[in-house]
């Protein structure tokens, strides 16, 4: 296990320093179509996966369609390819020689899975968190993860109404790469769990996340080697 963040001094104030171990990975961590990377949602989940894989650093960003602070419809997830390919070029450049993962919530998690396709990502996994399967056309959201040449893990609701569990099974069972799916049970699209589903299985939402965390952690770990 990679030894815990440094500290020290700086002009009197604490500064932390990251963890340096090689084999702590650096994450950029994309966000969704429909909220920034300063929502609650991925600040919690940032939190949360930096903190499990004892990364050296977890990288966010806003698509170019979010400048200004407007909320507006995103483009289609091919045009913010280049953009996020670019981010993750400058963490990779920034903390060369740790390994790369590519983490990301809805419509994150497709453009993650796009730019790890790229020859030139050199990405060792992705982090799939409620991927969108359904939609206008799902063939092409099928065939993005039928290129993918990583493993991958999946995260899903099993109330999600962008997902089909039996469907992502069957596309799963398609792809050429490793892969593993964890089920939020009761969960929807974000893994928000109902309060009647949550008390008849005697269970928390901060539990079921957990649960959703030690399973990419597991995932992560076994693709990388011990942390």
């Amino acid at each position: 296990m990679a030894p815990p963040p440094k500290r020290r001094r700086k002009d009197d104030q604490t500064e932390v320093i990251p963890n340096e171990s090689s084999k702590s990975p650096v994450v950029v961590f994309a966000h969704g179509a429909g909220a920034p990377s300063s929502s609650e949602w991925m600040k919690r989940w940032k939190d949360m996966i930096g903190k499990a894989l004892l990364a050296v650093d977890v990288v966010t960003f806003d698509y170019p369609y979010l400048s200004g602070g407007k909320k507006r419809a995103p483009p289609k997830a091919e045009k913010l390819v280049d953009y996020h390919l670019g981010i993750v070029k400058e963490a990779a450049a920034k903390y060369p020689g740790h390994p790369l993962i590519l983490a990301g919530k809805s419509m994150g998690s497709r453009v993650s899975c796009m730019v790890a396709a790229k020859a030139d990502s050199n990405v060792s996994a992705v982090i799939c968190l409620g991927y969108p399967l359904k939609g206008s056309i799902a063939s092409k959201r099928e065939e993005t993860l039928l290129q993918l040449p990583v493993p991958t893990i999946f995260v899903q609701g099993s109330k999600d109404a962008l997902c089909s569990l039996e469907k992502l099974t069957a596309v799963r069972n398609k792809m050429e790469t490793v892969n593993e799916l964890h089920v939020v049970e009761g969960g929807d699209h974000s893994f928000k769990i109902g309060k009647k589903h949550l008390e008849s299985i005697e269970s928390t939402q901060e539990a079921a996340e957990e649960e959703a965390v030690k399973a990419i952690t597991k995932f992560v770990r076994e693709v990388l080697g011990e942390l």
